[in-house]
């Protein structure tokens, strides 16, 4: 018990608002929102994942944070905390994010190498064919990358709940959101005429990405989208990781939890819709239909520097200022990913945090090391369930995004929908004096609705046809 009476926690609501929609706001709001908003007929998907935020979202993200600060513990001792049988699901809420930090931390590295390239004037060589595979597999500068991002990510921990994660999202939070609002408004305001005289702009892009398109809408056709809808949801709000468990864990029990959890809906929906703003229009003013089709890492390091670069030398600065967005938006997901691997280290063997950071750090760079590896010394190519071919970040991402997370999630809604019961929930948000909004709606969302479309989400995933 005199561990959890000094437990961190952060200084204010805002605080815990910031570093959860940090976390929130990742990579995948960046290179997965844009694609699946342009594949599912833009308006569409947008009115599909606003609805969803406010139901399926609103569900799996309060019952986490409340987890959290009910158990005042991170999620491998908290579940144990609610139900000495469920142990066995803290464990596996665990091995998330430790699985997923080392390719994260991968990924980040390959964002500070196109930033440091863009800052230093060489830019246009990033738009050039090859340019990216040659990068990742070399085998000495992306894991210099890799552990350049891994030390700051780790330095930031190592400080802390305030002086770090708190401090640090206070800071980083409003200039992201400062330039994901300013390449936003460049993206729609540009225009290009290809050489033979098309001319198309951002407002069109931009028409194309916001106004709902219904051709050949069919029952099918949108049942996709929500499955698609979902599952961006569902990684873009950071549930099933322990994340929110172990920030809300560090939240205040005087803090009104509801409303917290509402600014974190809005901040994370918000900037996934900016991300769109940011990047469709301009896919389509330089690479036309077929440049919407991209997504992931290809979008990010190799289609879009061959826009900026399309762009003349005002792309150069747009994509300077794009890839700092990205580092940033890279390093605050990174920062909470860690912090629930240290904060569980913490909990269940009652180690300092200088110890359990080094602990961390050690496994992520040694596994990073591997990811990089992953496409040189180490490669191979095998084909996952899903159909597509994967090497050993695909292996670590399939692993604990298609397969682990899931059954998270699944296993929290039957935990509290049916064995503990929605009250479990609502009584701690509750405790603070104020209501719950939404609460018969939670009751059914947790008890029936969740669980059947995660499943369908687990079995979609894993490349079952429905």
């Amino acid at each position: 018990m005199k561990k959890e009476t000094k437990r961190n926690s952060f200084g204010g609501a805002i605080g815990f608002v910031l570093a959860a929609a940090g976390s929130a706001v990742g990579l995948g709001n960046i290179w997965r929102f844009p694609y699946l908003a342009a594949k599912d007929g833009g308006g569409m998907f947008l009115l599909v994942y606003i609805i969803l935020s406010l139901t399926f979202g609103f569900t799996l993200l309060i019952t986490e944070v409340a987890i959290g600060r009910k158990t005042k513990q991170s999620p491998l001792v908290a579940y144990g905390k609610l139900s000495k049988k469920w142990k066995w699901l803290g464990v596996v809420a665990s091995l998330v994010p430790v699985i997923i930090m080392p390719y994260y931390c991968a990924i980040g590295g390959w964002v500070l190498k196109y930033f440091l390239a863009y800052i230093t004037g060489q830019g246009a060589q990033t738009a050039e064919d090859g340019y990216f595979t040659g990068f990742i597999s070399t085998e000495t500068e992306p894991v210099l990358m890799m552990v350049i991002f891994l030390a700051v990510t780790a330095f930031i921990v190592f400080r802390g709940v305030n002086k770090g994660i708190e401090s640090f999202s206070k800071v980083l939070m409003p200039i992201l959101i400062v330039l994901v609002i300013a390449i936003a408004v460049f993206s729609v305001t540009i225009s290009h005429t290809d050489a033979d005289g098309t001319e198309r702009t951002g407002l069109e892009g931009l028409a194309i990405y916001l106004i709902p398109d219904f051709s050949g809408m069919t029952v099918g056709r949108f049942l996709t989208v929500v499955l698609d809808a979902m599952g961006q949801m569902f990684f873009s709000l950071s549930v099933a990781m322990g994340i929110m468990i172990t920030y809300g864990s560090y939240l205040s029990d005087d803090a009104k939890l509801a409303r917290s959890i509402n600014q974190i809906e809005i901040f994370d929906t918000v900037v996934a819709m900016l991300a769109g703003v940011m990047i469709i229009p301009a896919l389509y003013t330089f690479a036309g239909r077929d440049g919407m089709d991209a997504s992931g890492p290809g979008l990010m390091f190799v289609t879009l520097p061959k826009v900026f670069d399309a762009m003349g030398d005002i792309g150069h600065i747009v994509g300077c200022l794009f890839f700092v967005m990205v580092l940033f938006a890279a390093l605050t997901s990174a920062v909470s990913i860690m912090e629930a691997v240290v904060s569980g280290i913490m909990d269940k063997f009652r180690v300092s945090r200088n110890r359990a950071v080094l602990i961390e750090t050690a496994i992520a760079l040694v596994m990073g090391v591997s990811v990089c590896f992953g496409y040189n010394l180490l490669y191979f190519d095998i084909t996952l369930p899903t159909g597509s071919s994967a090497q050993i970040l695909d292996v670590m991402d399939f692993v604990s995004n298609n397969i682990l997370m899931p059954i998270v999630a699944i296993s929290t809604c039957i935990l509290i929908g049916w064995i503990l019961k929605p009250k479990t929930v609502i009584e701690e948000v509750e405790k603070t004096g104020g209501k719950m909004g939404r609460k018969r709606l939670y009751t059914v969302m947790i008890k029936f609705i969740a669980p059947v479309m995660l499943v369908i989400l687990f079995l979609k995933s894993l490349g079952v046809g429905l």
